[in-house]
């Protein structure tokens, strides 16, 4: 399988892609003339999308690497919360361990471009939810990609699948105190996530870039 050349577009992979922001991202990417083709690896089959190839795996069991991975660019969306995990290593293994997995076999397979989901605050030395998606950060980082973004949005403002209470709730209070609230910490919506993570994937410019909650 061979990576589509620019002039007919590019090979996305994208990781998360039944959540708040990777259904954006889909959605974006699906009418999107840069994009030739989305591989969008889940553990249950997506809805029907222009573009789309859906491996359906167990990401805890299945081999990881296989020829879809050649792509030109990347988008990682996944995420969950401490209590839909279960415990810190499960959390750790959605949010850290296979997005750094995929992105070393993505790097291996010639994917020159990686734009990743990250949190506000992310930092080694936060509470164990941001220093493990510091740690994922970091990691990719090292990895060498001719272009890396991070965003880190704060709370995320979409309709979910599965109700978080908490995140409920913050966006409910949220709302009411909003002009009182500072820009780096207002509620961004999923979608304007989504298009950032999409632009930075594709444009690719060279470097290492943070993106934060305020700028998106």
């Amino acid at each position: 399988m061979t990576k589509s050349n620019q002039t007919s577009g590019q090979r996305l992979l994208l990781l998360g892609a039944s959540g708040a922001v990777g259904s954006q991202v889909l959605a974006l990417a699906s009418a999107d003339e840069r994009v030739a083709q989305i591989v969008a690896p889940s553990r249950r089959a997506l809805g029907a999308a222009p573009k789309l190839m859906n491996p359906v795996m167990d990401f805890a069991q299945d081999e990881l690497d296989a020829d879809w991975l050649n792509v030109d660019s990347v988008v990682c969306a996944l995420g969950t919360t401490l209590r839909e995990a279960g415990s810190q290593a499960a959390f750790a293994f959605v949010d850290r361990d296979l997005p750094v997995r995929f992105a070393k076999l993505a790097h291996q397979h010639g994917a020159k471009s990686f734009a990743l989901n990250s949190s506000l605050g992310a930092s080694p030395k936060a509470n164990f939810y941001l220093k493990t998606k510091a740690q994922a950060e970091a990691a990719i980082a090292a990895l060498g990609f001719e272009s890396y973004t991070v965003v880190r949005p704060s709370l995320i403002d979409a309709v979910r699948e599965k109700s978080r209470p908490g995140e409920v709730i913050g966006l409910a209070v949220a709302r009411v105190f909003q002009p009182l609230i500072p820009a780096r910490y207002r509620p961004v919506s999923a979608k304007k996530i989504a298009q950032a993570l999409l632009d930075a994937a594709l444009q690719g410019k060279p470097g290492h870039r943070v993106i934060e909650s305020d700028a998106l």
